[in-house]
């Protein structure tokens, strides 16, 4: 049994592709085409779900896969391939090893699916977007990492823990690189509207974003052995909604920026409109001084990450 148009490939059947998978299947967003070079892995774990179906109640298909040929005419990949993090690990401690996977995964794409968009998910994420669209010379606005959206997700419910509400009932925005430097916009956080700055003391609050910025870290620490995958494929699937159906929503997504704060010709996280195009344009929100500071400060510790893999393609 094929997959039907359009359909999107996932790169990579670990946790967080299968979990992207399932996400995307269940909410019957798309069929999938679920790829990795391991095999039988793919193929098992698209078989478990297609038998799950009649329970789910959709009428989504998978097709589990070790060729690159068969995400060709996928309209969105999303690259999930790549080494994770284990404890004491950093994002930036992975680039050398998650570039040369990157590397061979996106010739691939290139190849087999060249009229695809592209979400980057793999680590560290800032840098591996902008090595992915290298790659693929696929134009900017097709090619974007997922990021924000799980950072947020994470701070929201952080705040809604700490207030005792409905975690959709906080809205908040982190921008920035997708490491140690990330930056919570606490200025733009509403609970049901309001800011939470009476019912949270700053000091408080101050913890909540240092924890947002910690969030992956925590969750390696918990598992000793793997990292996030729940909150990550939720994060990537609503990505992926926005983008099939032309929602034309503002998330906050790594996308290219050409002047947008301050910043030139670089991949990095910011508040950006997804639509059928990809990123159909970057979202320039107020921030406060301090805010400016940290976004400025996390600029330059992803440039880092960029020239370093750019010299490590070049030794390659």
């Amino acid at each position: 049994m094929g997959v039907r148009k359009p359909f999107v490939a996932v790169i990579g059947a670990g946790q967080v592709g299968a979990t992207t998978a399932q996400r995307i299947l269940e909410k019957g967003i798309s069929d999938v085409v679920l790829f990795d070079v391991v095999e039988g892995m793919p193929q098992g774990k698209a078989l478990d779900l297609m038998e799950a179906a009649p329970i789910e109640g959709h009428d989504r298909r998978i097709v589990g896969t070790n060729r690159y040929e068969d995400i060709a005419g996928a309209e969105i990949v999303v690259v999930t391939a790549g080494l994770p993090r284990k404890p004491g690990m950093t994002r930036e401690d992975l680039l050398a090893l998650n570039a040369k996977i990157i590397t061979d995964v996106c010739g691939n794409i290139k190849k087999f699916a060249p009229d695809s968009k592209l979400i980057i998910v793999t680590n560290p994420l800032d840098v591996m977007t902008h090595l992915a669209a290298k790659v693929t010379g696929f134009s900017k606005n097709r090619v974007f990492g997922m990021a924000g959206v799980l950072d947020t997700a994470r701070m929201r419910y952080f705040i809604a823990d700490r207030l005792g509400c409905v975690p959709q009932e906080v809205k908040a925005i982190v921008l920035g690189g997708h490491g140690d430097l990330m930056v919570p916009v606490s200025s733009h956080t509403l609970v049901n509207g309001k800011s939470p700055s009476g019912a949270i003391p700053t000091e408080e609050l101050s913890k909540i974003e240092q924890r947002t910025r910690d969030g992956g870290a925590e969750i390696v620490a918990l598992l000793k052995t793997g990292s996030a995958f729940y909150a990550p494929a939720s994060s990537v699937c609503e990505m992926v909604r926005v983008v099939l159906r032309d929602e034309k929503q503002v998330l906050p997504v790594c996308a290219f920026l050409s002047g947008e704060y301050g910043l030139k010709n670089m991949y990095f996280g910011v508040p950006a409109e997804l639509g059928k195009n990809g990123i159909e344009r970057v979202v320039e929100i107020p921030l406060t001084d301090e805010e400016k500071k940290a976004l400025t400060q996390s600029a330059a510790k992803v440039k880092q990450g960029i020239e370093e893999v750019d010299r490590i393609a070049i030794a390659s």
